[in-house]
């Protein structure tokens, strides 16, 4: 995979640092799932919650359409160049709001208007998942940051996550998940299974009723993401196995930053190591790839059967 030229990499890979945009990082938080909670509410149910995720576009986020009661499909797009959000209907209706410094409140206010405006009528529930001690969405004055740039930022930079995650789905013959943007716990991620089921999942995670947590590991994984800061306080890739089997967090991974975050119980690679790498790029896929392969052999994957080489453009995989 070509790596960026030195010369372009600041703007490929932009500059993230966590305490600059916190705030701004935790107001979106909450604009998101908002947004994506309209899309459970209208979705029917797919494996692993990947119904409920939103997509990366040119311009933003998007939930991709969405059915309604009266046969009409409908969208919602964050558009991180214009800073708006785009409600748009198959019957050509059209809605935007402008991203700027508000409270959660009232976005959410705004959002469930405009889509009254277009006679769409959603009901959600009415507080964030997965965020310890959240405030329900109507009450939430405290969250009311956004500072565009680093919203932009942000953005330009999950689309260079999504790039490279890509080009890393093409190396897997089993079942592996498509790229996908997931707003209650705020980060990009794509899994690998191995074919075998998995344990009953504990449960416990805050604010995600243990059904939910149960379904999305129901069978093995070897799962990578990105983080924009929260919980750790800088931006980072992360990648781990359910279950985890002996040895795993252990193995060597690389690129050199790499480390086992113990408490987290993952594997993490800072996302200001991998930007400053020599070849962003390579540091990247070295550490799914290294970090997937401390999984797999651990737990005894079938890799022969799993994998295959990194597809290419316009070249069909060997048989």
């Amino acid at each position: 995979m070509t790596s960026p030229s030195n010369a372009l990499r600041p703007e490929i890979w932009p500059p993230l640092p966590y305490e600059a945009w916190q705030d701004t990082c935790a107001t979106l938080h909450r604009w998101a799932q908002i947004v994506g909670k309209i899309r459970v509410a209208q979705t029917p149910w797919v494996n692993h919650q990947w119904h409920v995720v939103l997509y990366l576009t040119a311009r933003g986020l998007t939930t991709s359409p969405m059915p309604y009661d009266d046969g009409r499909l409908f969208e919602i797009d964050f558009d991180f160049i214009e800073h708006e959000l785009i409600v748009r209907t198959s019957g050509g209706g059209e809605r935007r709001l402008p991203l700027s410094a508000r409270s959660v409140a009232v976005f959410y206010a705004a959002v469930l208007a405009a889509l009254a405006e277009l006679d769409i009528h959603v009901r959600i529930h009415g507080t964030p998942n997965e965020i310890p001690d959240a405030i329900p969405f109507s009450e939430d004055q405290t969250h009311c940051s956004y500072e565009p740039d680093f919203a932009q930022r942000f953005w330009r930079a999950l689309l260079q996550v999504d790039r490279v995650f890509k080009q890393f789905r093409t190396g897997f013959l089993g079942k592996v998940s498509p790229v996908h943007f997931f707003w209650g716990s705020f980060d990009l991620a794509v899994t690998r299974f191995s074919g075998r089921s998995a344990p009953l999942h504990p449960g416990g995670v805050p604010g995600l009723p243990d059904a939910i947590t149960r379904e999305a590991y129901s069978h093995e994984v070897s799962s990578a993401g990105f983080w924009p800061g929260a919980g750790l306080g800088y931006p980072a890739f992360y990648s781990y196995a359910y279950p985890e089997p002996a040895g795993f967090r252990a193995a060597p991974v690389q690129p050199e930053g790499a480390f086992f975050h113990e408490a987290m119980g993952e594997f993490i690679l800072p996302y200001e190591a991998m930007r400053t790498a020599d070849a962003p790029d390579e540091a990247l896929l070295g550490f799914l790839q290294s970090t997937y392969e401390a999984a797999a052999n651990a737990g005894g994957w079938d890799r022969a059967a799993l994998e295959c080489a990194f597809g290419e453009p316009r070249v069909p995989r060997a048989i």
